[in-house]
């Protein structure tokens, strides 16, 4: 059976690699590279340690908010991948994690 893993990245909206959002060239990156799939959600509201909340709030501090890449392929795509995001991720949180693939189906 094939390991499946779950590499997800935690970036602020706001940060850039090579003249473009991190979580863009994440994905634009994972494609080129035949990963099975990504996909980038920027959250609604979150904080790193000792820092300021960012929020979506009309009256919040900031607009720079969360962005977290998910992408999910096998262990060998996933670790091969890896140490090109970790280049690309200067300021963030990367995890990888074992998943088990309940239901998959093509979109």
């Amino acid at each position: 059976m094939t390991q499946w893993k779950q590499l997800t990245i935690y970036v602020d909206e706001s940060a850039h690699w090579q003249h473009q959002p991190v979580y863009t060239a994440v994905i634009e990156l994972a494609r080129r590279h035949g990963l099975a799939g990504a996909t980038a959600i920027r959250a609604i509201e979150g904080f790193r340690k000792n820092s300021s909340i960012h929020t979506a709030n009309l009256l919040g501090i900031s607009s720079d908010l969360p962005v977290v890449v998910t992408l999910i392929d096998s262990e060998a795509a996933i670790a091969q991948f890896l140490p090109t995001v970790q280049q690309m991720v200067g300021t963030g949180l990367i995890t990888v994690q074992t998943v088990d693939i309940l239901h998959s189906t093509p979109l």
